[in-house]
């Protein structure tokens, strides 16, 4: 539920941009249009807000009259509230954090973050001789244990692509096997000794 709010939340974003985008290019066409530069009652006119104003102004005369109130505008008053409230749940809910997991008990999770996996995964990469640097993206597996550990690694043009993979993954092993990891590792060559080739 939590996932279909937010992204009706993006696309009520999205939406909100593209308004404000097709707004700032009415300014710019009644800017352009009119011979005497920029004026409010002529953006307004040119919107037909007098028409809108004339309706809105009925509607809450409508809903605001004593006596018996209409349901339809009722129930679009309410509508649109709840639909206020489904989207501000949707913005502001906290993202669950992905954890992945080491060991489930009955005791309780034992689990780790991404970004502290990712560290380790690159400081144990970056032990194998070849490896200069690396870059590590962690994706856990939506339900039990496991993931996937992409690893880049950077290497000197000395150390050849096959025996830099090796190195890192032989690195990688004992932090793989205890979070049931597939491993993939991705050799690069160093910015400045690409470039020269």
């Amino acid at each position: 539920m939590i996932l279909f709010l937010r992204a009706v939340a993006r696309l009520v974003a999205f939406l909100l941009l593209v308004a404000l985008a097709v707004a700032g290019l009415a300014v710019a066409v009644a800017s352009l249009g009119s011979g005497s530069g920029f004026s409010i009652p002529g953006l307004a006119e040119l919107v037909n807000l007098p028409q809108l104003e004339d309706r809105v102004r009925d509607l809450f005369d409508q809903v605001g009259s004593p006596g018996a109130t209409e349901i339809v505008p009722a129930l679009a008053g309410l509508g649109a509230i709840a639909v206020g409230i489904l989207l501000l749940v949707g913005a502001l809910w906290p993202r669950r954090e992905r954890l992945l997991t080491l060991e489930e008990g009955s005791e309780g999770t034992l689990a780790a973050r991404r970004r502290a996996l990712a560290q380790i995964a690159g400081a144990l990469a970056e032990q194998a001789r070849a490896v200069s640097a690396t870059k590590v993206r962690v994706r856990p597996r939506r339900r039990g244990r496991g993931g996937r550990l992409e690893v880049r690694a950077v290497h000197p043009r000395s150390a050849e692509a096959g025996e830099v993979e090796q190195q890192a993954t032989g690195s990688l092993e004992p932090l793989t096997s205890a979070f049931a990891l597939k491993t993939k590792v991705h050799p690069r060559l160093a910015e400045g000794e690409a470039r020269a080739s």
